[in-house]
């Protein structure tokens, strides 16, 4: 799969542009807040119909402006593809395919397959459990519209279910069928979600432990641990057992909701015991895992874009990243930095195809 064109209207700090790509490394070179990265969510954009960096989408229009437009002009096992994201303040954002409009945004995510490899992506490490499940959702949606479709319905059922809690103390009044309804619901989709987490996790930990190793020259021992609720109970008693907490606190505090995957090193969690080179290293191997667990169930190259990783990474990380596009395994790259020499010097050492974008 590969990104032929891209053009942006009223996007971020870009009025009118567009860019024509090599089918293999891109560079987005030129000095802080000239927008590199803004042209590296736009590829985002196209291929969740959301922003990586913000997900407010008012906030992606350019200042002064009241509406964007992300045209992109793909590739797709011979067949060219073009994808439009348009948004209107105070109106629904559309996403298009070939001139046709999505009825959901679901039916879009994992038609092109993309992994970003961020500075953002510390949040991993030192953000809650939130950040940690939706890293998970997001790997396994991109190859199961059926798993993104169910924790949809998951997360709205508990949305009216936590409604409901605050009703209860708002009127001073309790109804346990109307609750038992509910709690049947989560249980059925919490059930299949749980199910399809653990499947993920015992095929994904292996191709992540395989890419910290070739990344990293240290000896330590690193793991990838998933704690859900669901190891202990099945929902349903759980959601049972616990009503007198849900009724005091007016929220539902058991579900696939609370599960967390803990990162560990050594033992321990690496947010607290890792050096700024192991986590570096280990967020960079969690982006590869991922990179191969998608191509290997889409069949496809997913597009891989490095944001700003000469500035946040050594020079041996950063070799070794470009190194892997020197082969047939990985397709297109997009990449950002402050400084074209050292971008191109690094670019050089692989045998592949390059353009420079200067900004």
């Amino acid at each position: 799969m590969i990104l032929q064109k891209l053009s942006l209207l009223n996007y971020k700090n870009f009025e009118v542009e567009s860019f024509e790509f090599d089918p293999k490394i891109n560079c987005f070179v030129g000095n802080n807040g000239v927008g590199k990265t803004n042209i590296l969510d736009a590829i985002y954009h196209l291929s969740f119909g959301k922003s990586y960096f913000n997900p407010i989408t008012s906030q992606n229009m350019k200042h002064g402006e009241e509406f964007f437009v992300i045209e992109g002009f793909y590739e797709k096992k011979e067949t060219p593809e073009k994808i439009v994201v348009s948004a209107k303040k105070g109106q629904k954002k559309i996403i298009k395919r070939n001139g046709k409009a999505y009825d959901k945004f679901s039916e879009h995510i994992g038609f092109l397959p993309l992994v970003i490899i961020s500075p953002a992506d510390r949040d991993l490490i030192i953000e809650g459990s939130d950040t940690r499940r939706k890293f998970v959702d997001g790997v396994i949606s991109q190859r199961d519209s059926d798993y993104l479709n169910t924790l949809i319905k998951y997360n709205k059922v508990l949305a009216q279910r936590n409604s409901l809690l605050k009703y209860f103390v708002a009127n001073n009044t309790f109804s346990q069928d109307t609750i038992d309804i509910y709690n049947e619901q989560l249980h059925n989709f919490g059930t299949s979600i749980y199910g399809k987490r653990t499947a993920f996790l015992d095929e994904f930990l292996p191709i992540f432990l395989n890419r910290y190793r070739s990344i990293s020259s240290g000896e330590e021992s690193i793991n990838l641990v998933y704690e859900s609720q669901l190891q202990e109970n099945d929902l349903l008693t759980l959601l049972q057992k616990n009503i007198m907490k849900d009724r005091v606190t007016q929220y539902s505090n058991f579900g696939i909701h609370k599960d967390d995957l803990v990162f560990e090193i050594d033992g321990h969690p690496i947010k607290k015991f890792g050096s700024q080179g192991q986590q570096k290293s280990y967020l960079i191997a969690l982006k590869l895992a991922q990179f191969d667990f998608i191509k290997n169930h889409s069949k496809t190259n997913p597009i891989l874009l490095l944001d700003d990783i000469f500035d946040k990474l050594d020079e041996t990380r950063v070799e070794h990243l470009i190194s892997l596009v020197d082969n047939e395994n990985f397709g297109q790259l997009f990449i950002s930095d402050t400084h074209a020499e050292r971008t191109e010097e690094v670019i050089k050492k692989v045998h592949q195809t390059y353009k420079m974008f200067p900004l």
